[in-house]
């Protein structure tokens, strides 16, 4: 038989990674007698463990949470887990990079040096920290809201109030449904009660209102997919995750060059100066002028309403170039562009 701290661990291990624990199959785990098992979790009472004894044919234990936070128990892979975890928290846009941090510092220091050597090699730094940071309490408020199935009342700030003034607009009512992130900001689903339609808030603009309303039953998302219904939300495609406008063209540059900065899209090589582009957006133009920006020759394959955007598009700049301070007067027509004045 082991150690009684070693067995002790085991125990503790077992009773996180499980709600419940039947009695017999426990102490079959462990390799010990119901009786000893008995006095091993006795013995987790005694230092702040509560193990809660449940009751039925078998019976079983159970760990429940306490009152006072007990020494965890973390194998080097659930710990090096939760550091990493604590290390990105600056990404998520919550608002809790200081208490992540004190969180960081104070695992760390109880960590064997192995792996604390792991953790120290994981450096990251917010590609964007100037992204609006959603306040903590609030995202706990709406979460709240979202599991109690409580109608939210909350003052929404306009994107720009300097010009149409916060106090002005009213405070909306809605039924919550789920909190969700997208992009490095957090986002509120919920049915307007006003508008009688699905909205998708953004937290860090959300000012809860108390008390919070009526509870309610909540309504069935469209497509059931909170995640494909907020992408298609983001990419103007109702009822749908993927882009409601999708094209292909020819690049006069390979595929090295343009993978990269393909982010949702397929890039297939045709030659070492010559891709295919699969790519996506929410309007024909839009797909159009982020084509463009590869700044090479464009070859369309379709579909045809691409190349109406291409032509849209070059009309477009054509006029903005004309109608920019010291442009050259439009030529005459019949004139070759060849003989143009400079």
């Amino acid at each position: 038989m082991r150690k009684t701290s070693a067995r002790l661990l085991s125990l503790l291990s077992l009773l996180q990674a499980r709600r419940v624990w039947p009695g017999a199959p426990l102490a079959r785990r462990l390799d010990v007698s119901p009786r000893t098992l008995r006095r091993d979790v006795d013995r987790l009472r005694e230092l702040g463990y509560p193990v809660v004894a449940v009751k039925g044919p078998d019976g079983g234990y159970r760990l429940d949470a306490g009152s006072q936070l007990p020494p965890l128990l973390f194998d080097d892979e659930q710990a090096v887990a939760l550091a990493v975890a604590l290390r990105t928290v600056s990404a998520s846009g919550a608002g809790v990079e200081d208490g992540a941090a004190r969180a960081l510092t104070t695992l760390r220091q109880v960590m064997p040096a192995h792996l604390r050597h792991r953790i120290d090699a994981l450096q990251v730094t917010a590609v964007d920290p100037s992204t609006p940071r959603a306040d903590s309490g609030v995202l706990m408020a709406l979460s709240a809201a979202v599991r109690a199935h409580e109608v939210l009342r909350f003052g929404y700030a306009p994107p720009y109030p300097a010009d149409t003034g916060e106090d002005a607009v009213p405070p909306r009512r809605v039924q919550p449904h789920h909190l969700v992130t997208h992009g490095g900001r957090w986002y509120l689903v919920a049915w307007d009660l006003d508008r009688d339609d699905w909205r998708v808030f953004r937290a860090d603009r959300i000012t809860p209102r108390t008390p919070t309303g009526p509870r309610f039953t909540p309504r069935e998302l469209p497509g059931g997919d909170v995640a494909a219904f907020v992408t298609g939300r983001f990419r103007g495609s109702e009822g749908s995750s993927e882009w409601p406008c999708r094209g292909e063209v020819v690049l006069h540059l390979s595929a090295a060059d343009v993978s990269p900065y393909v982010l949702a899209g397929t890039v297939e090589e045709l030659g070492p100066d010559r891709c295919r582009l699969t790519l996506g957006s929410w309007s024909w133009t839009a797909l159009a002028a982020t084509v463009g920006v590869f700044d090479t020759d464009i070859e369309v394959i379709g579909p045809p309403a691409l190349k109406e955007a291409f032509a849209r598009l070059a009309q477009r700049c054509a006029d903005a170039a004309r109608s920019a301070p010291g442009a050259p007067p439009t030529p005459p027509e019949g004139v070759p562009p060849d003989r143009r004045a400079p």
